[in-house]
């Protein structure tokens, strides 16, 4: 490593594990050919195709630890809940251990099965020659700005929403909410609702409504959710799973479109470059992140983040609600902030919120205390190694970063770091992505019309209105 985050020396990047490995495939005269093919519920399929070791002896460990992070990563990423394996038939076994009811990641078996895709996840085996064919669906995302329409977001500390009318903003507001630790689901639907009505009050009727919200979302369905976590399983498969769709009633009928934060984010970025290509990624309560395709168009993936890893140590810190280790919410979001103050010799009160952590840490950079500073050099290094991970697994013209950890100054000193590592380590990486950082007018309104944009208005007029 050329770069070592100042508070955090023991980081070891995936990028530069991965490219290690990668060289020590090549120099062993080529390795194994093998494919990793997930398949989605609509009949999508990923496939990736790397070369690993010859399997046996001290390689084996090696291997498998690079196969299960790189499933890990492409299964957060990409999502599925069928998985084949074309190649080795052991490293399939292994991986079948790991992701099982009782193996160390059932987090993930659980999750990305029954909860995502319905289904029990599996994990098969075949030939490398024989691994599925990738069939990967795309679909247009938003872009109608004709009509009066609401766009609203969903955090884990703030809703916020917006009326726009003809693609401009002419209402904007934000509520303060703590979603994650209620188990009614009733306070989701009035909170939601609540933001709704105060739009609405400021247009003449509401041809259509967008939102964007933390978790996976499929057809308007809430599959999982940080925000509903607190929810019993009863519940949300009563109530929370087609949320949406009862709000949607409640207003009518009209048209109305939810798809996850970090897609909306990546939308928002396309709009205001007018290019595609476009990666967002979202440092808040958590990491959120979304991908527009060089084409224009969103895939059926997941592009959950938060959840992949990022730092390949065996004792990184763990991620309170999945059990991993190393993994992006860790390291890119308040959370991140929080757990860095100690190393940094900043003494805060345990029991403060992250967000008034945050804040503290915020004003500390603008006095000028070296510590604080510390704490966005640490991030904006792990940003650089980590930006260069995600490059293998997207194709990325433009990086969109946006949310509260990237607010004044300590977001400038992430972004110069992170820069500076890829320029020094990726230069090839450093010099096909362009960084963009949204104006507060822009990150407001932006995200606000591109949620808004999201539903296509089926009939020009509708007379709904506020009750």
């Amino acid at each position: 490593m050329k770069f070592r985050p100042v508070l955090d020396s023991e980081f070891v990047p995936a990028s530069l594990w991965n490219r290690l490995y990668r060289a020590r495939v090549r120099e062993s005269g080529g390795g194994r050919n093998l494919a990793i093919a997930l398949e989605r519920s609509d009949g999508s399929v990923s496939v990736f195709r790397t070369a690993v070791l010859q399997h046996e002896g001290k390689n084996v460990a090696v291997n498998n630890r690079y196969v299960e992070r790189l499933l890990k990563f492409l299964l957060w990423q990409k999502g599925g809940y069928r998985v084949t394996i074309g190649g080795d038939a052991r490293i399939a076994d292994y991986l079948r251990s790991v992701y099982a009811p009782e193996g160390t990641r059932a987090f993930d078996y659980q999750f990305m099965g029954e909860r995502v895709y319905g289904r029990p996840m599996a994990i098969g085996n075949t030939s490398f020659d024989a691994a599925p064919v990738e069939r990967e669906t795309t679909a247009p995302l938003g872009r109608h700005l004709d009509g009066f329409r609401i766009g609203f977001d969903l955090g884990a500390s703030d809703r916020k929403c917006a009326a726009v009318a003809d693609g401009k903003v002419i209402f904007s507001d934000e509520v303060a909410w703590n979603p994650s630790a209620q188990a009614d689901p009733q306070y989701h639907f009035d909170g939601i609702h609540d933001s709704l009505k105060r739009a609405a009050a400021h247009l003449p009727r509401v041809d259509a409504i967008g939102g964007s919200a933390a978790g996976v979302y499929v057809n308007n369905e809430v599959r999982v959710g940080s925000l509903y976590r607190s929810v019993p399983r009863a519940l949300f498969d009563s109530r929370v799973r087609r949320l949406f769709f009862e709000l949607q009633a409640a207003w009518g009928g009209i048209p109305f479109e939810v798809v996850n934060d970090g897609e909306v984010t990546a939308l928002a970025g396309s709009m205001a470059l007018g290019d595609n290509a476009v990666l967002g990624i979202a440092m808040g309560s958590s990491l959120a992140a979304g991908f527009v395709t060089p084409h224009g168009a969103i895939t059926a993936w997941l592009n959950e983040l938060a959840f992949v890893p990022v730092d390949y140590r065996e004792d990184a810190p763990a991620d309170e609600w999945s059990g991993d280790r190393g993994v992006g919410v860790q390291y890119f979001s308040q959370q991140a902030v929080g757990r860095l103050l100690e190393p940094a010799g900043i003494g805060l009160p345990a029991e403060a919120p992250l967000p008034a952590k945050l804040e503290r840490v915020q004003n500390l950079v603008a006095a000028g205390d070296s510590r604080a500073r510390q704490i966005y050099e640490t991030i904006g290094i792990w940003f650089g190694y980590t930006i260069a991970h995600c490059a293998d697994f997207y194709d990325i013209r433009n990086l969109l970063v946006l949310g509260r950890v990237m607010s004044g100054e300590g977001g400038d000193l992430i972004l110069q770091l992170a820069e500076k590592v890829l320029k020094e380590e990726f230069p090839a990486v450093a010099e096909r992505i362009r960084f963009h950082i949204p104006d507060e007018k822009e990150k407001r309104h932006g995200q606000a019309i591109a949620a808004a944009s999201l539903p296509a208005i089926r009939v020009k007029e509708s007379n709904h209105a506020v009750s």
